[in-house]
């Protein structure tokens, strides 16, 4: 399944590797965002990846990393899987992206296998390409169905950069320079049910929440939160409507976060890792009574990549891998053995953690201050680690490696941990990155005002 010897799997027609590193950063500074790769290098992640096989990607200069962030959480069965990479040379041999105004057996199959998978009443599927996107039509159909407006969700909550989950997004930064926004949003502090339901108004469409926030820190709900917001939503007639694009697909030690909890959303939204780290493709699913909403509009909501029949076919043969290799269960298990040997060594080292949360293999490490998620960022880089702090909480270390990853490696992870520590507190490291935001480059017009060109 993992790669863990030292061989790195070869590929053709790349460039040489003395200069294809810098060569990246450079075009992608020049034609893309250069912001962006100064953010990275300050924080020593300025990685370009190269290969990638089960839980390890590698640089393009050769260096080996354990993956730890695998794209918030995109690649729950690994980079690369030897059985989906087959089943994509496979559908490539006869299938292409579809006609998306016809009906498909692909998406017929994989709507019937996620009504299967999903709990309670939850039978009816949405596809799309990203998680936003589903996002956006949950939001549509909530305030289709319902007849209301008002859309509730969470500080520091994080739903995708589109027009509807952006103005659902808990961080204003992501929204201040786009404004107006879409009205009718409000934001309330996660876990506080009274909170909630105080919001909660006979205006409201729908209660829109993580079940475990991951861009704001791996925070997991008090008990008898999300039980809460599920009676409060009954109470007044709102839709609940779980967002599981990080937390699906046995991440947490469940097919599904909310099961935890025993709770059913009337919209879940799922991305991510469904595409099997090959394909893009997310869905949304919901009961059969807001289905009736579509019935009198069945071309309301379209899209033209989603649910593809080369990403259905992939996302097919995904859920027969986590099935097959029993990967639900085996996230709760390692997820165990990691949060126990970081708990010994935040026990160790109290100066440098305050606390250790998560379910499954979804683990957040908060350090005592922000300046230490960069800082360790780049020490547990020095030490074959990539893994990144969470952007709406920079104290916090985000792990979610991927659950094909073994015991061993495991332990490799824990080691480079309380040796990415010692580092920090020692000062090893001349080149470690400055510890505030690199400064940012003034705006062309403000230039052109200051007499310069």
């Amino acid at each position: 399944m993992t790669s863990t010897g030292n061989m790195r799997p070869g590929t053709k027609g790349s460039l040489n590797p003395d200069c294809a590193h810098s060569h990246a950063l450079l075009d992608f500074a020049q034609y893309m965002n250069p912001q962006q790769v100064r953010v990275l290098k300050a924080a020593g992640l300025d990685i370009v990846e190269g290969d990638r096989s089960g839980a390890w990607v590698w640089d393009v200069d050769g260096r080996k990393f354990l993956d730890c962030f695998t794209s918030a959480g995109s690649f729950n069965i690994g980079r690369r899987h030897p059985r989906i990479v087959a089943a994509m040379h496979e559908a490539v041999e006869h299938l292409d992206h579809g006609n998306f105004l016809l009906c498909s057996q692909y998406k017929a199959a994989l709507a019937h296998k996620l009504a299967d998978l999903a709990p309670g009443g939850l039978c009816c599927t949405t596809f799309g390409t990203g998680g936003g996107e589903v996002i956006d039509f949950a939001i549509k159909l909530a305030r289709g169905v319902t007849g209301r407006s008002k859309i509730i969700s969470t500080l520091n909550g994080y739903h995708g950069h589109t027009g509807f989950a952006l103005s659902a997004a808990g961080r204003d930064v992501y929204k201040a320079p786009f404004g107006p926004l879409m009205s009718e949003f409000a934001r309330v502090p996660y876990g506080d049910l009274d909170a909630a339901r105080a919001e909660i108004d006979p205006g409201t469409a729908a209660v829109l929440i993580e079940p475990i926030q991951g861009e704001g820190g791996v925070v997991v709900p008090p008990d008898g939160y999300l039980a809460g917001l599920r009676q409060a939503c009954d109470e007044s007639g709102a839709l609940l409507i779980i967002d599981e694009i990080q937390t699906g697909f046995g991440r947490t030690g469940r097919w599904f976060a909310c099961e935890h909890w025993g709770v059913v959303p009337d919209i879940m939204t799922v991305a991510k890792s469904l595409g099997g780290s090959l394909v893009a493709i997310s869905a949304a699913i919901y009961t059969d009574q807001l289905r009736e909403f579509l019935i009198p509009n069945p071309f309301i909501h379209l899209s033209t990549f989603g649910g593809s029949d080369l990403a259905c076919a992939i996302a097919l043969e995904t859920l027969s891998v986590i099935e097959d290799e029993d990967l639900v269960k085996r996230s709760m298990h390692l997820g165990e053995r990691l949060r126990g040997g970081l708990e010994v060594l935040a026990d160790s080292r109290p100066e440098v953690f305050a606390e250790v949360r998560g379910l499954g293999l979804m683990v957040g490490i908060e350090y005592r201050d922000d300046s230490m998620g960069p800082r360790m960022s780049y020490h547990l880089g020095r030490h074959g680690v990539l893994a990144i702090y969470t952007g709406n909480a920079p104290s916090v270390m985000r792990l979610m490696p991927p659950l094909v990853i073994g015991e061993a490696e495991i332990d490799f992870l824990l080691e480079a941990l309380y040796n990415a520590v010692e580092d920090l507190l020692n000062g090893v490291g001349d080149d470690e990155p400055v510890r505030k935001r690199p400064r940012r480059r003034p705006a062309r017009q403000a230039q052109i005002a200051g007499g310069t060109t």
